[in-house]
C-alpha cells in the first residue's frame, strides 16, 4: 500500500468522523471525568430522585476470613 493510498485513507475516515459529530447533533464533552458544581448530570439526578426515598440498611459487616 502505498503513502498516497494511506493518506487519502486518514483523510476520508477524518472527514467521515467529522461529518458524523455535525450531522448527530450530539453534545460532546472530551473535556473528562467532572466533579462538583461542573457534573450537570448531579443536578438532574436530584430533581429526578423521590422526596422521600427510604436510606438503604447498612450492610452487616463481612466475616473475618484468617482463622
Amino acid at each position: 500500500m502505498s503513502n498516497r493510498s494511506i493518506i487519502i485513507m486518514v483523510l476520508v475516515l477524518i472527514s467521515a468522523t467529522a461529518y458524523l459529530l455535525i450531522k448527530g447533533d450530539g453534545d460532546i464533552d472530551m473535556g473528562g471525568e467532572k466533579h462538583g458544581a461542573e457534573a450537570a448530570h448531579m443536578e438532574e439526578a436530584k430533581k429526578d430522585a423521590p422526596a422521600a426515598a427510604p436510606a438503604a440498611p447498612a450492610a452487616a459487616p463481612a466475616p473475618d476470613a484468617k482463622k
